[in-house]
């Protein structure tokens, strides 16, 4: 399965990913510029902090509880499609998600 990273700057990372896996760890395993993913997955931190596309925006679901409180100390802006990318998992409906990335994680 296939997520598309695309920078603030407008740089695209495609990256394989298995069923399963966090966006987070895909990112980080893939050296994805602009997601940090301090805390490991365990969502105490917002460094993984990343926009969902649009057009995913429905197959990916809403915010999973306590992720909102997260959210508020990320630093950069706060968007209605704001996720903390280490909550997503990989599914097979995702297959050729797109991911925007904030221009800070810290």
């Amino acid at each position: 399965m296939k997520i598309t990273f695309i920078a603030a700057d407008g740089t695209v990372t495609p990256v394989e990913v298995t069923a399963g896996e966090s966006i987070m760890r895909a990112a980080v395993q893939n050296d994805v510029d602009g997601v940090i993913g301090e805390c490991g997955g365990s969502m105490m931190c917002a460094t993984c902090h990343c926009y969902v596309d649009d057009a995913w925006t429905d197959a990916v679901g809403p915010q999973e509880d306590g992720e909102s409180d997260l959210l508020d100390c990320a630093a950069s802006e706060v968007r209605a499609s704001s996720r903390l990318s280490c909550q997503i998992k990989m599914r097979p409906e995702l297959d050729g998600l797109v991911i925007h990335l904030p221009e800070s994680q810290l």
